[in-house]
């Protein structure tokens, strides 16, 4: 039994005793779930007998927190599978404690199978305790209508999970503010209101965990600050965050399911104080070990505004031991931004262009490093044509575009010799608009012809991928030549750098060329695969390769044959 998209998890087994046993657990559970799983905790539960079981309140111990950070950890091994730990049932000490809710819970993803860890006595799959399962499940939750069941003992085999508990404590996961001594079953103190922030790109088992805890401390309300605007600056490969509005629908998905009970006020994080610094009804903050500090600087900017301090709840990183060179050692997502450098990030175009002939269109800022990738897809078969180079081509005494430039700019553009003098000309042109349109209406499209000249010779010579190195391919409009466009991304401040070191110019005038052209966003937000030359060079070539490898694979056959 597998394949299919969403699961329920009722894990019924004590916390202590199950903990050394959730890895075979999740295994077995991610072969047969495919998207969604989820988790309900609900230890001590039998599903013998005849009456319906019934779900019952979980106190919230800092044993409970640290499991959900441990199950978390644990669920990072399967990357296909987006984990969320349902909340319900688990209560925070708290003055107020409100009943279990009496209907049943609407689900993102309705579970089409319902699987547990509850032991029978035969250790077979025993019917009327899969019953019994089923019952439970949708009692509590919306599941789908022919909802199947797995008790996941029998399932995995003999000897693949251990019977006995094993004496290995949990990683500690969360911290207060004071470093006083905890046991693992103090209850964990609940409050009104409280907040959390973070970016929450490609909300990955860290955000979860972050989520969760707030979530639990919270008994009536969430503040959720989501970074935009200038906080995202600083950010490792930024062009690839996901835009604010698909970052925040994914995360009130999670929340509303992990515990609808809560009211969430989900709003964009524009300083690095947000609400927390300001609101006087909030009442903690939840923080990571990186963004601790930050913490504590909210709470020095409320004492100064006459504000208490809010409790900080500072939680452990989770590490990444899967993390590759130049990745962060712990779950991240700047990291799943590097890995999808290479990727096809969405489907390519197809425009009417020679069947036997793949045209990729490369492009990218000022400085972005593009023409050296240009020359690795080079070597690695590409025919490779330089529109810098045919832009030359037209210019020079007697090409296609030195008349129409001359009788538009005067003749006071030029040498002594007749040919063009491209930096007068290109002081003419920068900062003028006008100006500047006058010299593209020539040029482009005369550009566009000699590329497509070199297109035939491509062909002629048995090349069946092009690249057309251009950096104002898109500028241009010349996304109706290529097939996909690829594009080389670095931080502008590292362009500017770049500039001044390989053309001699001052800051102000490179950063001004980069002004009169498309910012890197607005080229990866029409490109189909990205490129970075930000690291060393055998990480371009790693990546160059990997773009190569997978282009390979999804060129049509007519173009693809030795």
């Amino acid at each position: 039994m597998a394949g299919f998209r969403s699961g329920l998890l009722v894990l019924t087994t004590p916390l202590a005793t199950l903990a050394p046993r959730l890895a075979p657990i999740l295994t077995a559970a991610a072969r047969l779930v495919n998207h969604t799983l989820y988790v309900h905790l609900q230890p001590g539960m039998s599903l013998e007998g005849s009456a319906q079981p019934q779900s019952s309140l979980v106190q919230a111990t800092f044993e409970v927190l640290d499991f959900i950070t441990h199950l978390y950890a644990g669920a990072n091994v399967h990357r296909h599978l987006d984990v969320r730990i349902l909340l319900t049932n688990i209560r925070a000490k708290s003055a107020f404690v409100p009943p279990l809710p009496s209907s049943v819970q609407n689900l993102a993803h309705p579970p089409e199978v319902v699987l547990t860890d509850f032991q029978t006595l035969d250790g077979s799959q025993y019917n009327p305790v899969k019953q019994q399962l089923e019952r439970y499940a949708t009692s509590c939750y919306s599941c789908c209508p022919q909802l199947a069941s797995v008790l996941l003992y029998p399932d995995c085999g003999p000897g693949e999970l251990p019977m006995e508990p094993l004496d290995v404590p949990l990683p500690s996961a969360i911290r207060p503010a004071s470093p006083v001594a905890r046991s693992p079953k103090q209850p964990v103190r609940g409050y009104h209101r409280g907040a959390v922030g973070g970016t929450f790109d490609r909300l990955h088992n860290a955000h979860k965990v972050l989520l969760s805890v707030a979530c639990i401390l919270a008994q009536e309300q969430l503040v959720v600050g989501v970074a935009d605007k200038d906080l995202l600056k600083s950010k490792l490969l930024p062009e690839l965050l996901q835009p604010y509005a698909e970052r925040v629908e994914h995360l009130s998905e999670f929340l509303v399911d992990i515990k609808p009970s809560l009211t969430f006020d989900i709003i964009p994080l524009l300083d690095p104080y947000g609400p927390a610094g300001s609101d006087p009804s909030l009442e903690f903050l939840v923080v990571s070990e990186e963004t601790y500090r930050g913490g504590m600087a909210v709470n020095r900017f409320r004492l100064e505004n006459d504000l208490e301090e809010l409790a900080l709840h500072k939680i452990q990183l989770l590490k990444d031991p899967s993390h590759k060179e130049n990745e962060e050692d712990k779950v991240s997502s700047s990291s799943f931004r590097q890995r999808m450098l290479g990727s096809l990030l969405r489907p390519p175009h197809r425009p009417e262009l020679p069947l036997n002939l793949y045209v990729i269109g490369l492009t990218g800022i000022s400085g972005s490093g593009k023409s050296s990738v240009a020359q690795r897809l080079k070597s690695l078969g590409a025919f490779v044509i330089d529109s810098d180079h045919l832009g030359h081509r037209a210019y020079a005494p007697g090409g296609p575009a030195y008349q129409p430039v001359v009788e538009a700019f005067g003749t006071d553009i030029l040498h002594k010799d007749g040919i063009i003098n491209r930096k007068v000309l290109g002081s003419r042109v920068f900062g003028n608009k006008k100006q500047l349109k006058i010299l593209t209406d020539i040029m482009w499209p005369v550009i566009a012809k000699l590329a497509r000249e070199e297109m035939d010779q491509a062909v002629a010579k048995g090349k069946h991928v092009c690249v057309i190195d251009a950096a104002m391919l898109l500028e241009a409009g010349w996304q109706n030549m290529v097939h996909e466009v690829w594009t080389v991304v670095i931080p502008e401040t590292e362009a500017v750098q770049r500039i001044v070191e390989r053309d001699g110019l001052s800051e102000a005038a490179a950063r001004s060329r980069l002004q009169s052209q498309m910012s890197g966003q607005q080229l990866v937000d029409q490109s189909h695969v990205v490129l970075s030359t930000l690291w060393e060079p055998h990480v371009t070539q790693r990546q160059v390769e990997k773009a190569w490898a997978l282009l390979q694979k999804r060129i049509p056959e007519a173009s693809s044959d030795p």
